[in-house]
């Protein structure tokens, strides 16, 4: 059985990159922590506990309680549940439909489908993206699948942008028109030779993407649009922490670290990916 040099130049590159490396460690860290609280949490994150609210950290309550007595570090964990799960589902449902969109408009690139699917992005665009989500969670109700929609059909214009860019760049590449002749139709080289060719755009793409999706996510939640109580969120947590923040500034202070070291990590992931995926800096650190 052999094995693939370039697999082990790639991993090197990649235990050798710190960005990546801290990056990659934080996400999933509070990806640990979210399918950790499928089975288990210190306490009942629902629960009410009003004679132990407000309390500060300790070793019974690692980040203390909230006004209701319910255990922070509970919340939290649940919390990172539900910001991945809504911004992997967003980031997903953006590449699934803007992804062959874009293929689809390269491959078509001066036609009228093109020039529909493309302004159809401009539309989209010309809203800001947070308002937009506010008016769908608005108009549709709060909630988590509501938020996931909301935050979906914004990242459907990104990928499809960025699909169409990097495609238009590769039809004119020798072994497509070597494709084109031998019978290939536009979907079969769009699947089979584009595609491939900017899956690492599009893998460093989702990374940004998953992060700003947690952030829309607590911003929506914060405004009550979100998941809804009694399931614990970032951003409802620093909601409610908004009229305490004196009195217990750590209702602010974790579910707000919580949301920063995530994205950051999101960040660094992304930025150390598209490092490792340039084959400027792979030649040089090869």
């Amino acid at each position: 059985m052999s094995t693939n040099p370039t697999d082990h130049s790639f991993l090197r590159m990649a235990l050798g990159h710190p960005a990546f490396v801290t990056g990659f460690v934080l996400s999933v860290f509070f990806v640990i922590l979210a399918l950790l609280s499928f089975v288990w949490t210190p306490f009942d994150p629902t629960k009410l506990d009003i004679a132990a609210k407000l309390q500060t950290p300790s070793l019974q309550h690692w980040f203390g309680t909230d006004h209701f007595g319910r255990d922070m570090f509970s919340m939290i964990m649940v919390g990172a549940r539900v910001s991945i799960a809504v911004a992997f589902v967003a980031v997903g449902v953006g590449m699934l439909l803007g992804v062959p969109l874009g293929l689809y408009a390269a491959a078509h690139r001066g036609s009228l489908i093109d020039e529909i699917i493309m302004r159809g992005n401009d539309l989209v665009f010309a809203f800001p993206s947070l308002l937009l989500a506010i008016m769908i969670t608005a108009v549709f109700g709060p909630g988590a699948i509501n938020a996931i929609i909301a935050i979906g059909i914004f990242n459907i214009p990104v990928f499809a942008r960025l699909a169409r860019g990097a495609a238009l760049s590769l039809w004119t590449r020798d072994y497509i028109l070597a494709a084109r002749v031998a019978g290939k139709g536009h979907a079969r080289i769009s699947t089979e030779h584009i595609l491939p060719n900017i899956a690492n755009l599009l893998i460093v793409q989702g990374t940004i993407q998953f992060s700003l999706a947690i952030l829309a996510e607590a911003a929506l939640a914060y405004v009550g649009l979100g998941a809804q109580p009694p399931l614990p969120s970032w951003g409802r947590m620093l909601a409610d922490a908004q009229t305490l923040i004196s009195l217990a500034p750590h209702m602010a202070l974790f579910p707000g670290f919580a949301i920063i070291i995530t994205v950051l990590g999101l960040n660094l992931m992304g930025d150390g990916l598209r490092d490792l995926f340039d084959p400027k800096l792979r030649r040089g650190r090869g």
